[in-house]
């Protein structure tokens, strides 16, 4: 457990940066009650799919008293409602790193539990592919790290294998990973958030939290709902989690910054060019993956995303922007910092948003034979991505500790496969807190 933490003994007296003032609101002491009528052990700051399998977790300790607290309308209204829906392997991380450790776990969690509540999903496999020379001691690493993970079946495809399964992928070498699987995880954060309430918790929507202050041995939560008394708070609040853990007084050492990850959707008449997922070798020194095609639960074939720099935190076109976030990415050292680091590959990403000629260009490296007319537009999502000072892009989950609050500060794919085990290891954490 100790390697899921990154302690930070801060005070939690108040709100700073924009929050409330020490001592929260004057004259506003009344407490938000529970279902039960009383007081929770734990608030949960929100309802995206980490945010609920914690609530999910705790739920189901004997005596635990949730309240979840998602700001928006509806539970998963961001990335956990806005992704590829792909169940993620493990392929890809660090073996040793969070992310590797709760993926495994995590995958093989969200499969029972997709079976045990009925959730459409499919283990399909997938196939990573290297379309140069070039990407072979690439692909040769990512072997090498799935196996460390623990993946079963893995192993490279002959051509003759990879066209009987691919028949439009062009390849020097394939690698074949059969634990990857698709389902819709709107449905799954449904479900979740039934099993909360079957188990007592609240999940209160349309609910934004203010900050928090210590009060009487325990928490006030300051909401736009009113105050909620809870001993222990645990942020999973993803775009806005920075911001959550600088109102109740903590100082992160990083600034959540959101990439915009646009989609193409293949012509119903052209879904035969993809038969499953295929995804290229990416980028090592960038933490995303790379455009690649994935068929979704429904049938659908999207293809993409890239990874524009969003101009508001939940800005999911070009037209969304928010004054305050792009004043506040621009005023802050760190995101200079990184577009030092990484220009060259953000002017190619902004190239493929703007110009759907660079983006086709992208997608014949896996699949020669797509073109222009067989795409038709898609959705899109918004990553919470971690930045730290120097302007590297955080690639393993963040967690941050004080006495009484547990903030997550980096939770990026493969979070929504890892949910449930990330989940049932921030609810012993604050469970710990409950003594």
């Amino acid at each position: 457990m100790g390697r899921f933490r990154d302690a930070r003994r801060c005070a939690a007296h108040g709100a700073r940066r924009g929050g409330l003032p020490a001592g929260g609101a004057p004259g506003n002491d009344r407490a938000v009650r529970a279902a039960d009528g009383g007081a929770v052990d734990v608030a949960v700051v929100g309802g995206g799919l980490v945010g609920l399998a914690t609530a999910h977790a705790l739920v189901g300790r004997a005596g635990r008293r949730v309240a979840v607290l998602e700001a928006e309308p509806r539970v998963a209204a961001h990335q956990s409602g806005h992704n590829s829906g792909v169940i993620h392997s493990g392929l890809y991380y660090r073996p040793g790193s969070l992310k590797a450790e709760n993926c495994v776990a995590g995958r093989d969690a969200m499969y029972r539990f997709c079976a045990e509540h009925d959730v459409p999903h499919a283990r399909t496999g997938k196939v990573v592919v290297a379309t140069a020379e070039r990407e072979l001691p690439a692909l040769a690493e990512l072997e090498r790290r799935g196996r460390a993970n623990g993946l079963r079946g893995l192993r490279r495809l002959a051509p003759d294998e990879l066209r009987a399964r691919e028949p439009h992928v062009r390849a020097v070498a394939a690698l074949l990973v059969p634990e990857t699987g698709i389902v819709d995880f709107g449905r799954v954060a449904e479900a979740m958030a039934a099993d909360v309430r079957a188990g007592g918790g609240t999940v209160r929507t349309g609910v934004r939290v203010l900050g928090c202050r210590e009060h009487g041995g325990g928490l006030v939560v300051e909401t736009t709902g009113g105050p909620l008394h809870a001993r222990v708070l645990v942020n999973c609040a993803g775009l806005q989690s920075d911001r959550v853990a600088r109102r109740c007084g903590v100082r992160p050492d990083v600034r959540i910054v959101p990439f915009r990850g646009e989609y193409w959707t293949l012509v119903p008449a052209r879904r035969g060019l993809v038969r499953g997922l295929v995804y290229p070798v990416p980028d090592p020194e960038f933490p995303f993956l790379g455009v690649h095609f994935t068929r979704r639960i429904d049938g659908a074939i999207e293809a993409g995303p890239n990874a524009v720099l969003a101009l508001r935190r939940e800005g999911y076109r070009w037209t969304d922007v928010s004054p305050r976030d792009v004043a506040a990415l621009a005023l802050w050292p760190g995101a200079w910092r990184m577009a030092g680091r990484y220009w060259r590959t953000g002017l190619g990403e902004v190239r493929r948003s703007l110009s759907k000629r660079a983006f086709v260009a992208a997608l014949r490296g896996l699949v020669p034979d797509v073109c222009a007319a067989d795409l038709a537009p898609g959705g899109s999502g918004v990553r919470a991505q971690a930045v730290l000072p120097d302007g590297r892009l955080l690639d393993d989950f963040r967690i941050v500790e004080t006495p009484r609050m547990v903030h997550v500060l980096n939770a990026p794919s493969p979070a929504a496969t890892a949910s449930l085990a990330i989940g049932a290891r921030l609810a012993a954490l604050a469970a710990a807190r409950l003594g």
